[in-house]
C-alpha cells in the first residue's frame, strides 16, 4: 500500500464534500451559541458524525454540549485525535454584511463568532472525515477520535475531558486554530488559563446590628447589612489596587473580570443576598497562576468579613501550558506545504473593499494582509513570537488545546482567516468587520479547507508511517521524562470528580412568551441603555 494513494484518497474525499462541509460551517456560524450553551451546534455535530459511522457519546465528561466520537477499523492501529470547537462570544453579534449590523430579533450584544470557532470546528471535522474515508478505502487500521469541546472562550471543556480520562489512550493529536498566518507552532506554545467565580452570600444579614439598639421597630429603620453587592464592589476595587503587586510587569500575564447577574433586580431595600464575579487570568507559567490566585483568594476573604458575607469559589477551569513536539511540527509543515496557501476569490476581495468603503477608507485592490495568502515557515513564526519575549518566557497567551499536549504528541497548525489590511500603521478595524468576514463562505472556506486537508494528510501519515509516529512519541517521552506519569510530566489540574460549571449564570438564548430572546431582554431601541448623559 502506497502512502501516496491513501493521502490522495483523503484529498479526494474533501474535494467531493467541500460544498456540504461549507454549508455545515455556515449553519454553525449562524447559531452563534455562547459557552456552555451550544445546544444546536452539538446536536448537528452528533447527527453528522453518527451518519458517518462514528460511535458518539453525547454529554461527555458530564458536559451537556460536549461529545466524544470514535471510529475504529481493524486492530493494532494508532489512536489519533482532534477536536472541534463551536462556541461564540457575547457582544459580537453581526450579520454577513460589510457594515455594522447586529443580528435582528435579539439584543445587539448577543453572541457572534469571532475567531471563528465555527470555522475551527468544521476544519477539524473535515480532517477527521477525510482521514477516515482514506483509511476505510485502503483498509488502514486505526482509531480516529473527534472531541466536541464547548466553552473554549473560558477554556472550559478540555481540562475536564483530560481530568476524566478521555485522553488517556491517545497516540497523537492534530489540532489547529484560525490565524493571520499559515504556519505550524514550534517551540513557543500557549500558556495557562485559570478562571474562577467568586461568590459572596449574605447568609444572616439580620445579625449585622443589635436590633435592641434601634428605638423604632421596622426593618426600614434599621441599618442595612452591606451585603453581597458591597462585597462584590470591594472585591473589584481591592483587586484593582492589588493587581500591581501580583507579579512583576513581565511574562505577558493578564487578569480580567466579569460580573454575573443574580436575578435580584426587583428586590426591596433589603441587603443583596448573593453576588458573583468571575476572574480569568493567563500567564506563561503555573507558578505565576498560583501567585495571582493567592492574592485573589486573600482579597475575597477579607472583603467578605468587612461586609457581613461569606466568600465562596467555584472553579471554572485550570489549564496547563503547551508542550512542544518538533517531530509533529515538521511532519505537519511538510503537509501544509503540499496543500499550499489559501487563495481568495473576487467575491471575498470585493466584500473586504466594501468594508473599507463603508468605513470611509479608499478600497484596496487586495484588502487583506499579505500573510493570509502565503506560507510562513515555522522558524519565521517562532522568530516573530520570540522577538517580543524575554528569554526566560517559554509560553505566551492561553488556549486549552494545551491539555492534549500532555497526553500524546500534539501539533498545532495555524491556517489563515482573512484579516483586513490597515491603510496606515496602527489603524484598527472595528471588530464587526472581522465578525462579518467570518460568516462569508468565500472568505472562510479557503483557509478552512487548507486546514482540513493538512490535518487529514497528517493523520493519514501518522496512521501509515510507523516511523513518523515513533519519532513523535520518542520526543514526547523525552520532554515528559518518560511519557505520561514521567518525571517532567504535568498531570491534569482539575480533579477527576470535577463538576463542570454548566449551571452558572452563563448568557444564552431563551424562548419566552415574547419570542426568542437573549438572556438580556431585547430592548425597544438600541441597546436599551437610554439617553446619553
Amino acid at each position: 500500500m502506497a502512502n501516496d494513494a491513501v493521502r490522495q484518497s483523503a484529498l479526494d474525499y474533501i474535494a467531493a464534500n467541500e460544498k456540504r462541509l461549507s454549508a455545515f460551517n455556515a449553519k454553525i456560524w449562524s447559531y452563534a451559541e455562547p459557552a456552555w450553551r451550544e445546544y444546536k451546534s452539538v446536536r448537528d455535530y452528533v447527527e453528522l458524525l453518527r451518519a458517518e459511522g462514528f460511535e458518539v457519546e453525547e454529554g461527555s465528561g458530564d458536559m451537556p454540549t460536549a461529545f466524544a466520537a470514535k471510529w475504529t477499523q481493524g486492530s493494532g492501529g494508532p489512536v489519533l485525535a482532534s477536536f472541534s470547537e463551536y462556541d461564540a462570544v457575547p457582544g459580537n453579534s453581526q450579520q454577513v454584511v460589510p457594515y455594522q449590523a447586529p443580528r435582528e430579533g435579539v439584543h445587539p450584544y448577543a453572541a457572534g463568532h469571532t475567531d471563528p470557532h465555527s470555522m475551527l470546528g468544521t476544519a477539524a471535522l473535515t480532517g477527521i472525515l477525510g482521514a477516515k474515508a482514506a483509511m476505510q478505502q485502503h483498509g488502514v487500521a486505526g482509531t480516529l477520535k473527534l472531541f466536541g469541546e464547548p466553552a473554549e472562550k473560558v477554556c472550559g471543556s478540555k481540562p475536564i475531558h483530560a481530568a476524566k480520562g478521555y485522553f488517556d489512550d491517545m497516540d497523537a493529536a492534530v489540532v489547529w486554530h484560525p490565524w493571520p498566518y499559515n504556519t505550524v507552532t514550534g517551540e513557543t506554545h500557549f500558556g495557562a488559563y485559570w478562571s474562577a467565580v467568586i461568590s459572596f452570600e449574605a447568609t444572616s444579614p439580620e445579625t449585622w446590628i443589635d436590633p435592641t439598639l434601634v428605638p423604632i421597630e421596622g426593618a426600614h429603620a434599621q441599618a442595612r447589612c452591606p451585603g453581597a453587592l458591597d462585597a462584590l464592589c470591594l472585591m473589584y476595587t481591592t483587586t484593582k489596587y492589588t493587581k500591581e503587586a501580583m507579579f512583576p510587569h513581565a511574562g505577558s500575564w493578564t487578569l480580567n473580570e466579569f460580573v454575573l447577574g443574580d436575578g435580584g433586580a426587583t428586590s426591596d431595600n433589603l441587603p443583596p443576598r448573593f453576588s458573583q464575579i468571575q476572574y480569568s487570568w493567563r500567564s506563561s507559567a503555573l507558578g505565576i497562576q498560583e501567585q495571582i490566585w493567592r492574592v485573589l483568594a486573600n482579597n475575597a476573604k477579607h472583603v467578605a468579613a468587612m461586609t457581613g458575607c461569606k466568600a465562596h469559589v467555584r472553579w471554572v477551569t485550570k489549564t496547563r501550558v503547551g508542550l512542544p513536539n518538533q517531530a509533529m511540527t515538521d511532519l505537519t509543515w511538510k503537509n501544509l506545504q503540499a496543500v499550499g496557501a489559501p487563495a481568495y476569490s473576487e467575491e471575498a476581495l470585493e466584500f473586504g473593499r466594501a468594508i473599507q468603503k463603508n468605513l470611509g477608507l479608499e478600497p484596496m485592490e487586495d484588502p487583506f494582509i499579505e500573510t493570509v495568502t502565503r506560507l510562513m515557515p515555522p522558524e519565521e513564526n517562532e522568530a516573530r513570537l520570540r522577538g517580543g519575549l524575554p528569554a526566560w518566557q517559554k509560553h505566551l497567551s492561553a488556549d486549552d488545546y494545551v491539555e492534549y499536549s500532555w497526553h500524546a504528541p500534539t501539533v498545532r497548525l495555524l491556517a489563515a482567516r482573512p484579516r483586513m489590511r490597515p491603510p496606515t500603521k496602527g489603524y484598527a478595524y472595528p471588530n464587526w468587520a472581522f465578525n462579518a468576514l467570518g460568516g462569508l463562505p468565500a472568505a472562510i472556506d479557503p483557509g478552512m479547507f487548507v486546514a482540513g486537508k493538512t490535518m487529514a494528510l497528517t493523520l493519514v501519515d501518522l496512521a501509515t508511517l510507523p516511523e513518523a509516529l515513533a519519532a513523535a512519541q520518542a520526543e514526547f517521552k523525552e520532554r515528559t521524562g518518560g511519557g505520561v506519569g514521567g518525571g517532567k510530566w504535568v498531570g491534569p489540574l482539575l480533579p477527576k470528580d470535577f463538576v463542570p460549571p454548566v449551571d452558572l449564570w452563563w448568557p444564552e438564548y431563551v424562548s419566552t412568551a415574547r419570542g426568542e430572546e437573549w438572556c438580556i431582554p431585547t430592548p425597544v431601541s438600541g441597546t436599551g441603555a437610554g439617553e446619553e448623559l
